[in-house]
């Protein structure tokens, strides 16, 4: 504040004579307010007290444009701050709206490439300073000895030590730099190396898969879903499972929950209060906004895995989607299914995502859900194997082995019993469905277990 006033020197005026002092005056300039003042005084000391009385007077001033200018500064970085919160807040609902949308831009159809690491070795080689290892004889290394040392002994022998041991520190350090280069360039080997397996096993990924090994069609279909690209608050949880024989891939997957979507639609700054107000949509937009976004990702999930079916191996997804939530009546958290569906690609295929409704799309292809996914009102999933249940055995062919002369009572019972599985799998094999035989121990007298993905009359069959 004070610094901002700047003061020229103190004038002495006389009168015509030079025998008497009239008055005493000065210049003064305050730099913020652009303000200049010539004071003057009779006495010395009454131009200190104006001198004074003016600066209090520019500086009270100051203060008072400065306290109105932040005022008004942050007025403006409130206004601003609430502008781009509101920007924010649009984009976030904006990209909730557009989950469908988004994914028929891209084509999800895995680069093999694009997995592969290329990366360059991120360690710089070491400074060396000797290329070579020191000579013993250089000149650098050699001692010219003067008139002096030529003639006492001492002084020449304390040259010829200094120049050895110059020489030694030189050859240790020449080691250390080649040893320090050595490990640099085996840790670039083994980089590279690294790299190197880890593209051959994508090579081998993509062989298998494009030869439809079962595991390797769902690690490709991993893939292409971690590759989807959702809010980051939004889960990526889902396990998949591929039936080589039925062809169908079934998705297990973690739909957000109506707590992580975004709410809030506006930011407005009330100067009365001073204060930043964020404005939120209502609870029936809410709930309307959490079930069109979870028939979206369902559609969303399905097309992905579609479109990406480079080696053609799936003719069918089945999609189970579950939510985490607290259950209002017991206050514990459950995680239940509240939509499947299992749609085939040759039907798929023929609709035109950019144009649906989401929930009539669903619906339309069979779709099994609550009226409303805001309730979350658990279904029975259409589908869903367990292949890692301790309960089943595989399966092996019999029926190929059988003809009219043979008696099906002088087989072994464990033929007869993948003979029904047989003949029942060949049933429900068009619908999608599949058979399993139990372990003969505990079973509870079940010979095998027929899952019906038929949104109807299907369900586990016990037989």
């Amino acid at each position: 504040m004070y610094d901002l006033v700047k003061m020229g020197e103190t004038q002495t005026h006389w009168n015509v004579s030079g025998s008497k002092i009239l008055k005493y005056s000065i210049e003064i300039y305050h730099e913020g307010l652009k303000e200049h003042k010539l004071i003057s005084a009779p006495e010395f000391d009454m131009l200190e007290n104006k001198v004074n009385l003016q600066i209090q007077k520019w500086v009270e001033k100051w203060d008072n444009l400065e306290r109105k200018r932040k005022i008004a500064e942050k007025k403006e970085a409130n206004i601003e701050e609430a502008k781009i919160r509101t920007e924010e807040a649009e984009k976030k609902l904006e990209d909730i709206d557009n989950l469908l949308i988004h994914t028929l831009d891209i084509d999800d159809t895995v680069d093999w490439d694009m997995l592969k690491k290329r990366d360059e070795f991120p360690e710089t080689r070491p400074n060396r300073k000797y290329l070579s290892r020191p000579r013993r004889y250089s000149k650098e290394y050699t001692p010219n000895f003067t008139f002096l040392e030529k003639i006492f002994k001492s002084k020449k022998e304390r040259k010829i030590q200094e120049y050895e041991k110059k020489y030694s520190a030189a050859i240790a350090d020449w080691e250390k730099e080649k040893e320090e280069v050595a490990k640099w360039e085996e840790r670039k080997r083994l980089y590279y190396k690294e790299q190197e397996n880890f593209n051959r096993k994508i090579d081998a990924l993509k062989a298998s898969y494009f030869e439809k090994e079962p595991n390797s069609v769902t690690e490709y279909c991993e893939i292409v879903l971690d590759n989807s690209k959702y809010p980051d608050e939004f889960p990526k949880n889902f396990e998949l499972e591929y039936n080589p024989e039925t062809r169908i891939l079934i998705i297990e997957y973690q739909l957000p929950s109506i707590d992580v979507f975004p709410t809030v639609k506006e930011v407005k700054f009330i100067a009365s209060r001073s204060e930043l107000k964020e404005y939120h949509i209502s609870q029936t937009q809410l709930n309307k906004m959490f079930d069109s976004s979870l028939y979206k990702i369902t559609l969303r999930t399905i097309h992905e895995i579609f479109e990406a079916d480079a080696a053609d191996a799936v003719d069918a997804v089945s999609f189970n989607g579950w939510v985490e939530s607290v259950n209002k009546a017991t206050g514990k958290e459950e995680n239940n299914c509240i939509l499947s569906i299992q749609v085939k690609k040759e039907e798929f295929s023929t609709i035109d995502l950019a144009k649906i409704d989401p929930k009539i799309c669903f619906k339309s292809l069979k779709g099994v859900s609550g009226s409303k996914l805001s309730s979350l009102s658990p279904i029975q999933p259409i589908l869903q194997l367990t292949k890692t249940d301790k309960r089943f055995v595989e399966g092996y062919e019999v029926a190929d082995s059988v003809d009219e002369s043979m008696n099906l009572e002088d087989r072994e019972w464990e033929d007869f019993e993948h003979l029904v599985r047989e003949l029942f799998e060949k049933e429900f094999k068009a619908g999608g469905g599949e058979v399993k035989v139990t372990q003969s121990s505990r079973d509870g007298g079940v010979d095998a277990i027929a899952f019906d993905p038929d949104p109807i009359r299907g369900g586990k069959i016990v037989i």
